[in-house]
């Protein structure tokens, strides 16, 4: 008997440290994704473009101009992406996706109805993402925030863009990233935050939805590890605090309304703390990938927020 409760126990401490070790790797320095397509297959002229994020990490993407008839006047929307995800979105094609209930995320179908509505458009990866730069850890938005300063930089280098007319749409991460930006330049006319979060709430909610009651018990486990490699921890992540000073930027907030990784309460908090945040506009919905979805598939709530204040 003592023989097999060894076994056991060593066992399940086997199992627990395999998932401990893929999640703190999940987290510092995630598998990247590659790009399925590129907009040339919705017949979109582009560029392939580089340029450095404000702290000089590379950063890879593609420009892509409006039509010539598009009549915003060099107004330019920037797209940021999820965590694992890179500039075309998520192909959640991995056993991991399978498990969690992810679903194919385009971003390629959002670029397409804005640039049909007549903005230019940036698409780019991330630090630790797609074709960008190597440069662990990820910090959901804390250091990501150079690189949407870096998109910012790069747009004023462009004769065809209108530096006071520029609008970003964040997610997630993405949108975490907005939330750190806006103390930081005002070179944001306006914004889309979709599903931003305070990484201790989503990691709960992460965890409890993929593992169960085992979540609670592996999550701070995962959460030190996180810690010892990267010097970062998840409760000093906190995007309010940044948010709040935001200045006169207005920000459009959306979020799942059951979403289990996220929460209601967690982007009202993210918005009350924003000077000029909105809404947020809540999404029907049982999982975190339907809010996702929501400007996919209702591009005109994107048009009609950005036509108030980048035209």
């Amino acid at each position: 008997m003592l023989r097999m409760l060894s076994w056991l126990f060593g066992f399940a401490a086997g199992v627990t440290a395999v998932i401990v070790a893929f999640f703190a790797r999940r987290m510092v320095a995630p598998a990247r994704q590659p790009l399925w397509t590129s907009p040339a297959e919705m017949g979109m002229t582009f560029e392939n473009v580089q340029f450095p994020a404000q702290d000089g990490v590379r950063l890879s993407g593609w420009f892509i101009p409006a039509p010539r008839d598009g009549g915003r006047a060099g107004a330019t929307i920037i797209l940021a992406h999820d965590w694992t995800w890179n500039r075309l979105g998520d192909a959640a094609a991995d056993l991991l996706a399978n498990l969690s209930g992810a679903t194919p995320v385009e971003l390629l179908r959002l670029a397409h109805a804005l640039h049909f509505e007549g903005y230019h458009i940036l698409m780019f990866d991330q630090r630790n993402h797609g074709e960008s730069a190597a440069h662990p850890p990820v910090t959901f938005g804390q250091a990501e925030a150079n690189d949407l300063q870096g998109a910012l930089a790069y747009l004023h280098t462009r004769p065809e863009v209108d530096k006071a007319r520029v609008g970003v749409i964040g997610f997630s991460m993405g949108a975490n990233a907005v939330l750190y930006s806006l103390p930081l330049t005002d070179d944001i006319g306006a914004a889309i935050a979709v599903q931003p979060m305070t990484m201790a709430t989503y990691a709960q909610g992460y965890a409890r939805d993929l593992l169960g009651a085992a979540g609670g018990l592996v999550l701070p486990l995962i959460e030190s590890t996180y810690a010892a490699f990267s010097g970062v921890r998840l409760d000093a992540l906190q995007p309010s605090f940044a948010a709040a000073g935001g200045g006169g930027t207005p920000v459009l907030f959306v979020q799942c309304k059951a979403d289990p990784w996220g929460s209601m309460e967690d982007v009202n908090r993210l918005r009350s703390a924003t000077p000029e945040g909105q809404g947020p506009l809540y999404v029907d919905g049982n999982h975190r990938y339907q809010g996702y979805q929501y400007l996919i598939e209702n591009p005109r709530i994107a048009v009609a927020f950005f036509e108030q204040y980048i035209g």
